[in-house]
């Protein structure tokens, strides 16, 4: 079952685009919202890389700009078949994507027409200025009554996704895609004994919930260094390793720590293994920050032989990072069918050295934040020829998420789970132990 997807037709027409002309101010929320969806969309770099190497800027301009392409990149199927009726040819790149913020801004973040539809005249080359202005005009007196009319769950996301998503879950690949067309709210994990954050919303697993766009700094919790950004799926893993203070606990592909902050807080002996440099470099200041130890190793985890065995050992292993598209509108537009297979070939050697860490009688859990079966569970399948033993998730274990476990014991998260609540992202979650 292949859906229909609206894609951008290729550059029949274009001149490449020229910068706007001398003199015409460029807003400078708008003008990063188009660095930053023309980097995923143009040159394939992550939203994150992007807004990292966005000039300098005012907070609130690359926070406003980091939303506006945020929009345009969930919904860009719906925006993309909105502006289609309304262009005779294929305007420069840089054109359609000051054409797809207006739309977004007008469609979906409720901007005033006159505000959007000047700024992004204004981010274009001159020779474009009227049919920008022309086409935003038009989606601002009839865009809303056309993207009613659209199936934007099936056009938001990419054919091969809603192919893969349909075979795994069938009709609830549908609540997925919805889920991912609504910002994720911010979630925290706290340090234990921690007071529930004043205005936070208390999910069942522990987790603190905070409406999307809630500013991070400006909660006591964090800035004092008791609490730290981690969806509520992404710190299943480690509470399901019930790992004991003292424990030698080794956590693998750490970077950037939050579950190596949840596993340090719970007393046990850490020892975090990262082979990308750059992300080492976050990993110390997120521990530095919350004043938490682990001892830190750069090194390629498959390969990595420590001489010493380990009590537990949690293996978030690389992943297409699918189960992530709520927080990271970049996902879809960035990975392509090729690479989960590519991903999954990693993912089996990684479990193999992770279970040869293990003491006997030690324990493994194996996570990915996927929602491919290739990369959860047909893993966890092949994981049992390295020797390892299931040990099943039990209902009590997940207070009120009880429908993410599955009949082997192994737990699969989804977008859709706890929609009224806000939602989580999609991960795997498999336990074993090592015979002894």
């Amino acid at each position: 079952m292949t859906p229909p997807r609206s894609r951008p037709p290729g550059p029949r027409s274009a001149r490449p685009a020229r910068r706007s002309a001398p003199g015409r101010p460029r807003n400078p929320t708008r003008s990063a919202a188009l660095a930053l969806v023309s980097a995923v969309l143009e040159r394939h770099r992550s939203l994150e890389e992007a807004l990292d190497a966005l000039p300098a800027a005012e907070a609130r301009d690359r926070a406003a700009a980091h939303r506006i392409a945020a929009a345009v990149l969930r919904r860009l199927g719906s925006i993309d078949a909105v502006l289609e009726p309304l262009l005779r040819r294929e305007p420069p790149p840089e054109v359609r994507s000051a054409l797809r913020i207006g739309a977004a801004e007008l469609l979906l973040l409720d901007t005033p027409p006159h505000a959007a539809v000047a700024s992004c005249v204004d981010l274009v080359p001159r020779p474009f200025a009227g049919l920008v202005n022309a086409v935003l005009r038009r989606v601002a007196a009839e865009g809303a009554a056309a993207l009613e009319d659209l199936d934007g769950e099936r056009l938001d996301t990419p054919g091969w996704l809603w192919t893969a998503w349909h075979a795994a879950y069938g009709p609830a690949v549908r609540a997925i895609a919805r889920a991912h067309r609504m910002p994720a709210p911010l979630d925290l994990s706290l340090r234990p004994g921690t007071a529930p954050p004043e205005g936070a919303l208390m999910l069942p697993t522990g987790t603190a919930r905070f409406p999307a766009g809630t500013r991070i700094t400006e909660i006591p919790a964090f800035a004092e260094g008791h609490a730290w950004a981690q969806d509520a799926a992404a710190a299943l893993p480690a509470r399901l390793l019930g790992a004991a203070p003292g424990s030698r606990v080794a956590d693998l592909c750490a970077a950037p720590g939050g579950k190596t902050a949840q596993l340090a807080a719970m007393g046990a002996e850490v020892v975090a293994v990262e082979r990308d440099a750059h992300r080492i470099g976050r990993l110390r200041e997120n521990l530095a920050r919350l004043r938490l130890a682990a001892e830190i190793v750069q090194a390629d985890a498959a390969a990595w032989d420590p001489g010493v065995a380990f009590d537990a050992v949690l293996l978030d292993a690389p992943c297409s990072a699918t189960g992530t598209i709520r927080r990271h509108p970049d996902v879809p537009h960035l990975k392509r069918p090729g690479d989960v297979p590519s991903l999954a070939a990693l993912q089996g050697p990684l479990i193999a050295a992770a279970a040869k860490l293990l003491r006997p009688g030690g324990r493994l859990v194996f996570a990915t934040c996927s929602l491919q079966p290739e990369e959860g569970e047909a893993q966890a399948r092949a994981a049992f020829s390295n020797g390892l033993l299931p040990e099943p998730v039990q209902p009590g274990e997940l207070p009120g998420l009880e429908a993410a476990l599955t009949p082997e014991g192994w737990v699969r998260t989804r977008p859709d789970l706890w929609a009224e609540q806000g939602g989580l992202d999609g991960f795997f979650i498999a336990r074993f132990r090592k015979p002894g």
